[in-house]
C-alpha cells in the first residue's frame, strides 16, 4: 500500500498506487486507518465484481426443470451484487483511497474464484454460489470489524447493510439447494 501527502500534512491510503493530488480527497481520519481502511474494502469490491461475474454466468447458462426460478433468483442476485459494488467503492474514495481499476485488480484482489467451466449443473451453481456469498460474508464481517478499530463507522454502517444483503443471498440460494 502508497500512500500520498494530502493538504495539511495528512498521507492518504491508495490501492497499490499512489493517489494523485486530485484524487486525495480530505478525511479526518488518520493515514493509517484510513488505509487500513481501504485495505478491507477493495477486496470486497473485487470480490463484489468477481461474484456479480459469476452469477451473471450462472443466469446465462441455466437449464433443467427449475430454470425460470434459477434464472430470476441469478438476475435479483446479481443486481444486488452489482449495486453494492458502488455503494464499496465511493466509501474507499470519500475517505482519500482509490479502488479497483481493472480486470487484473480485481482477480489480484478478490476472494471469489472465477468459474470458466463450460457446463455446471444446476444444483452445483447453487452450492457455488452460496460457498461465494459466505466468503463474501466472511470478508465483511472482518471489513466492518477494521472500520470499527479506525473509526469509520460510516463505512461499517454501509457494510452491515451489506451483509444483511449478502446473508439473504446465503439464505435463498441454501433454501433452493433443499429442492434441487
Amino acid at each position: 500500500m502508497t500512500t500520498t501527502t494530502k493538504p495539511g500534512g495528512h498521507a492518504v491510503a491508495g490501492a497499490g498506487h499512489p493517489a494523485p493530488k486530485r484524487l486525495a480527497t480530505p478525511t479526518d481520519l488518520k493515514p493509517a486507518e484510513a488505509r487500513a481502511i481501504v485495505e478491507a474494502i477493495n477486496p470486497l469490491v473485487a470480490g463484489a465484481f468477481a461474484l456479480y461475474i459469476k452469477t451473471k454466468n450462472y443466469h446465462w447458462h441455466i437449464s433443467g426443470p427449475h430454470f425460470r426460478d434459477y434464472h430470476l433468483l441469478f438476475e435479483e442476485q446479481a443486481e444486488q451484487i452489482f449495486d453494492s459494488i458502488d455503494v464499496m467503492a465511493e466509501r474507499v474514495r470519500r475517505i482519500g483511497g482509490t479502488t479497483i481499476r481493472s480486470l487484473s485488480h480485481v482477480q489480484k484482489l478478490s476472494p471469489v474464484q472465477d468459474d470458466n467451466d463450460d457446463e455446471v449443473a444446476p444444483h452445483e451453481m447453487l452450492r457455488r454460489l452460496l460457498e461465494d456469498n459466505q466468503t463474501v460474508a466472511h470478508a465483511m464481517r472482518n471489513a466492518i470489524t477494521v472500520c470499527d478499530q479506525n473509526h469509520d463507522l460510516v463505512t461499517s454502517n454501509a457494510l452491515e447493510e451489506l451483509l444483511d444483503q449478502t446473508e439473504k443471498r446465503v439464505w435463498f440460494l441454501y433454501e433452493a439447494m433443499q429442492s434441487a
